[in-house]
């Protein structure tokens, strides 16, 4: 038998759907982030462009406290952990990430994995099978490390319509108060940019006596006085019963984390496989992490915050001016609707041959068909002469292409919810390019 075939016709498959993905060669330039030197295949010749889909939101994995505290860890306890956390992979420096993470989310403990997609995994899908009977109430559009948590549970499942509190509770009805119940949902959605209602979803758990599970992924180290993501900013931390997290974005560094009441941690702990059996973090990697996480809850974290919302909605008001189809949203998401496979790719390659600058496209499954995109990530390090040279590109980019402007931009929805300062801020005036784009 030719096995060989089936992997080839997979991919060729990939290709014809348009969601073959290509990896650019880069290389990131820690002193001149957002900066990155393209590698143009074997042998080609190398180039500088500029990286705008990074989830190093706030550029802390180039901060040279986090990485000074990496190296002197490094090199006192070498590269490796050793082991999972049950053999000899407990170090002492991820034993203090671990409080640090609990304290910044106002939980009493909370528990360290190597990537954030491993701790949705191992946490819903070993809380489920915990809770007698348990049905968990997932949203529609949950990520991916979730649906599959909610996949490998035992528990029965059902699917609310994203954030449609209606749907939600005639669910949680449905289900009965007597019945365990666990509602899964994230607090900032990434490829839409939306925020989730996260008071009235605490108060239809308590209503119908059901357990919350949110993912604050994208927004810890963004949002709240110390960076405890959304839940901190609307005060309402302490009505979710499991906060989960990654050190991979705002904090800049790698591994995803859970946290909540003890004896929750403790039976994810004792009782996930996917937590027991593998390898724990290095000592290296958990002190920069919590090196990242100490700095966001102080001063210079709060700076960072109101210039990475600075420059967000800079953008999202300098690529409306122009006339582009900016998806709105109150966060500091910037998705372009192309609508189209073939164009989106076609996009973001004519923006990295033509203009130096490093946007991956989002084609299904990460989103529907009919709804590929471009999804810019600003951050603190993008300067308005960035912005200037991002918008002036996407402009010749959709022109060329002959993808659709909007006619009338609505950018009154983005200061709907936008933060004060943000809002005065960007306040400014732009190149007279922005005008004539949407002409």
């Amino acid at each position: 038998m030719d096995y060989r075939r089936f992997f080839d016709d997979a991919i060729s498959k990939l290709k014809g759907e348009q969601r073959y993905r290509v990896f650019a060669d880069l290389a990131r330039d820690a002193e001149a982030f957002p900066r990155a030197v393209w590698r143009r295949g074997e042998g080609g010749p190398e180039v500088d462009v500029t990286v705008w889909c990074s989830n190093d939101y706030l550029c802390m994995g180039r901060h040279p406290k986090v990485i000074a505290a990496m190296q002197e860890a490094a090199q006192a306890h070498g590269v490796g952990a050793g082991g999972t956390r049950n053999i000899s992979g407990n170090n002492h420096p991820i034993v203090e990430l671990e409080a640090e993470l609990a304290d910044l989310h106002g939980k009493e403990a909370g528990l360290v994995f190597t990537s954030g997609w491993i701790s949705n995994l191992a946490a819903i899908s070993t809380i489920g099978d915990i809770l007698p009977d348990c049905l968990i109430l997932s949203d529609q559009l949950n990520h991916n490390s979730m649906i599959e948590g909610v996949r490998r549970s035992k528990a029965e499942r059902r699917i609310f319509r994203h954030n449609d509190l209606a749907h939600l509770e005639q669910l949680l009805a449905e289900a009965g108060e007597r019945r365990a119940k666990l509602i899964v949902f994230e607090s900032l959605y990434s490829m839409n940019g939306d925020i989730a209602p996260i008071n009235a979803i605490a108060d239809l758990a308590q209503r119908y006596n059901a357990m919350t599970y949110m993912d604050e992924v994208h927004a810890v180290g963004l949002y709240g006085a110390r960076g405890g993501g959304i839940a901190e900013r609307d005060g309402v931390m302490a009505r979710i019963d499991v906060i989960e997290g990654t050190l991979a974005k705002g904090f800049g560094t790698l591994g995803g984390y859970i946290t909540g009441g003890a004896s929750i941690i403790d039976a994810v702990r004792s009782y996930a496989p996917s937590f027991i059996f593998t390898t724990s973090l290095p000592p290296a990697i958990a002190t920069a992490a919590k090196t990242a996480v100490s700095l966001l809850k102080q001063g210079e974290g709060a700076e960072l915050r109101a210039r990475h919302q600075r420059q967000s909605m800079l953008t999202k008001h300098a690529l409306s001016a122009a006339g582009l189809p900016v998806m709105p949203n109150s966060s500091h998401i910037v998705p372009v609707l192309v609508g189209d496979a073939e164009l989106c790719k076609a996009a973001t390659d004519m923006l990295l041959d033509r203009h130096a600058i490093y946007i991956q496209p989002i084609n299904y499954p990460t989103v529907a068909k009919g709804t590929e995109r471009l999804r810019i990530t600003p951050s603190p390090l993008h300067s308005d002469a960035h912005i200037a040279h991002l918008v002036e590109s996407l402009v010749d980019v959709w022109a060329s292409l002959k993808l659709p402007f909007v006619e009338q931009p609505n950018i009154v929805e983005f200061r709907r919810e936008m933060p004060a300062h943000a809002a005065a801020e960007a306040q400014c005036t732009f190149p007279e390019f922005f005008k004539k784009a949407a002409e």
